[in-house]
């Protein structure tokens, strides 16, 4: 028996945030309830089954605090909404929703998409070490400057530290043209653009001149001890295990260090060990450190980097099982 829902969506706005990208969303509620989502004008009318049409409707108004603000409504959001309703974490996921962890310059809510990235950012507020593995695209440098910049407009910190191994440029950095900050700035590149998304430009230069923000190689980090500061050590993986135990040990009173790094991607020699692989297994029992750990179905960019995040993970996982 055809069941027909109808929704009506108070703001165009909303009516747009919910569809998606030609009507993208509309497409993947109805891959995940087997019902048909069509928009007219401000009103959406859903058709199945009873059991199909009260699923997508009970998707719908799970996102309702999103798309009733006019934001744009992804497929991360669809896909961890679906998960709540089939483990029973709808309250959750409405906590989800209202932590918003900052709000960019374009005025656009930065909050959690998925339940790891919720725990995620709940260690980055409560833990003075966190380290979190996870592929491409699921947010772990991104949320991390996030907090981290946060936290030093808010006065929590007096500096925020970011650092990266620059790998690819090993012994030949010295051989690049221009000042230390040109030679280093094609690998801390994404750093910069996180920090972009909070601070305008100008203010950033500011900020770095007055060593309030500082962006540098993690060759620069030893010797020293960071005090009073958020540091956040990025691509993680890049690093050999002396070096992680260099920048470990770095961390001074009332910081913050968080680690973020993909062991799938490690740009190493193939005789090296990843510093951030070994610090995992030693440190996994030591108290006061948090592990996150992010998968692909945190991918928070496009669509199609979830699905190659996924391909890869089979072909790795069938590789180890029939080796050549």
């Amino acid at each position: 028996m055809t069941s027909t829902v109808r929704i009506e969506i108070p703001r165009p706005d909303g009516a747009i945030a919910l569809s998606g990208y030609r009507s993208e969303n509309f497409k993947l509620l109805a891959q995940q309830t087997g019902a048909t989502l069509v928009l007219r004008g401000q009103e959406l009318l859903i058709s199945g089954t009873e059991a199909t049409a009260d699923r997508a409707r009970r998707l719908v108004e799970a996102l309702e605090p999103i798309w009733g603000q006019g934001q744009t409504v992804t497929s991360a959001d669809i896909m961890t909404a679906c998960h709540a309703l089939d483990t029973n974490q709808v309250d959750e996921l409405q906590a989800i929703h209202q932590d918003v962890v900052a709000r960019t310059r374009r005025g656009e809510v930065v909050r959690a998409k998925t339940f790891r990235q919720k725990q995620y950012i709940k260690a980055l507020r409560n833990h003075d070490l966190i380290f979190c593995a996870g592929p491409a695209g699921t947010g772990k440098t991104f949320l991390a400057t996030m907090v981290g910049v946060q936290a030093l407009l808010n006065n929590e910190f007096e500096r925020l530290v970011l650092t990266r191994p620059a790998v690819e440029a090993g012994e030949r950095l010295g051989f690049l043209p221009g000042d230390l900050q040109q030679k280093v700035n094609p690998y801390l590149r994404p750093l910069y653009d996180a920090l972009h998304e909070l601070v305008d430009p100008e203010k950033i230069a500011n900020l770095m001149e007055r060593g309030i923000i500082e962006v540098a190689p993690l060759a620069y980090m030893r010797g020293r001890t960071l005090s009073n500061a958020f540091v956040i050590l990025d691509e993680a993986q890049n690093t050999t295990p002396a070096q992680m135990k260099m920048v470990l040990t770095r961390l001074g009173f009332h910081s913050r260090m968080v680690v973020t790094g993909d062991t799938t991607q490690t740009d190493l020699p193939d005789y090296q060990s990843s510093g951030l692989a070994v610090a995992q297994q030693i440190l996994q029992r030591v108290e006061g450190i948090a592990f996150c750990k992010l998968g692909q179905s945190d991918v928070v960019r496009h669509p199609l980097v979830q699905r190659i995040v996924a391909a890869y993970e089979s072909y790795d996982t069938q590789r180890a099982k029939h080796p050549t």
